[in-house]
């Protein structure tokens, strides 16, 4: 009887662990940020709150959008296991560090992928299914495999990592507008110019993994430096966009413009100085930057 309560006891400490370690396979933080974009691009594309109507969307939207970024991350774990056992920031995730098995991870990643295209599909729409099917597949066939043979993968990357604004937009509105491309194209720009300094911090981990991108191919930091500005450079233009074509007022603007000197000033900062200390001030300002810009955007809508 002892034997039976003991094996009872720690069922749920099992489950709660597996449980976790998939959500680990999911990157929540990748999946949060993603949510946020995703609500945020649903809300501005909404041509008017409809009530329960509009939650109820905005929820099956969200849960949709989730379960396919969940896939896209464990098929991306999945098919670079190798190289995440190289790199001393990700030796720790499910896959190298033997918590979890291939093929657990495949069925997972390949199971939420699929399912999300098909929830937003049924309970959202058509286009917003399409969209999340192309971000799907073009993170999980073209983003992953390019790691380790261009740095124009982190250009690709930045396609599909863009993609959550525009479902969102496409289900509140159920069509893309301008707005939705000037959102992916904030998006684009932001996601290379965050991702630099996060490549130059963990040079030598991705050179180790046989990653190719711009640090890693030039260690004097001069491709790094042109990226990041210009990509800065393009989101700031990109930010203001709204303004100038209608989309959002002289609040939004003038709000946009102070936060891309802010942040832009940030890279001048990096680039001069190339510290680890500066880099991480550089991605502290970047995370920093799009809430404020998108918090912008909706009380500007408001």
């Amino acid at each position: 009887m002892s034997n039976v309560l003991r094996v009872n006891s720690t069922a749920p400490v099992a489950v709660q662990w597996r449980v976790a370690t998939y959500l680990e396979l999911a990157k929540l933080r990748i999946l949060a940020m993603v949510l946020v974009a995703t609500a945020v691009g649903f809300y501005l594309g909404l041509p008017g709150w409809a009530g329960i109507a509009s939650a109820v969307l905005l929820l099956n939207t969200l849960f949709g959008t989730a379960l396919s970024v969940a896939g896209a991350n464990a098929i991306n774990q999945y098919m670079e296991v190798e190289q995440d056992g190289k790199m001393l920031r990700t030796c720790h995730r499910p896959l190298p560090s033997g918590r979890l098995e291939r093929r657990e991870a495949l069925a997972f990643g390949v199971g939420c992928g699929v399912g999300g295209v098909f929830w937003l599909t049924l309970f959202v729409g058509l286009l917003p299914g399409l969209l999340s099917a192309v971000a799907v597949l073009s993170y999980v066939f073209a983003y992953t495999p390019l790691k380790r043979s261009t740095p124009l993968c982190v250009l690709i990357g930045a396609v599909p990592g863009a993609m959550p604004t525009m479902i969102g937009w496409a289900a509140g509105g159920g069509t893309i507008g301008l707005g939705a491309w000037l959102l992916f194209a904030i998006l684009f720009f932001w996601q290379t110019a965050h991702f630099a300094t996060i490549a130059w911090q963990h040079r030598e981990d991705y050179a180790r993994a046989g990653c190719v991108f711009w640090p890693t191919v030039d260690p004097s930091g001069k491709r790094t430096n042109r990226v990041l500005m210009m990509h800065t450079l393009g989101l700031i233009v990109a930010s203001l966009l709204p303004a100038v074509y209608g989309q959002a007022g002289a609040l939004y603007a003038v709000g946009a413009a102070v936060l891309g000197a802010a942040f832009l000033a940030c890279g001048v900062l990096f680039v001069m100085r190339k510290t680890t200390e500066s880099a991480r001030f550089h991605l502290h300002s970047s995370l920093t930057y799009l809430p404020a810009l998108f918090a912008l955007m909706m009380l500007d809508k408001m």
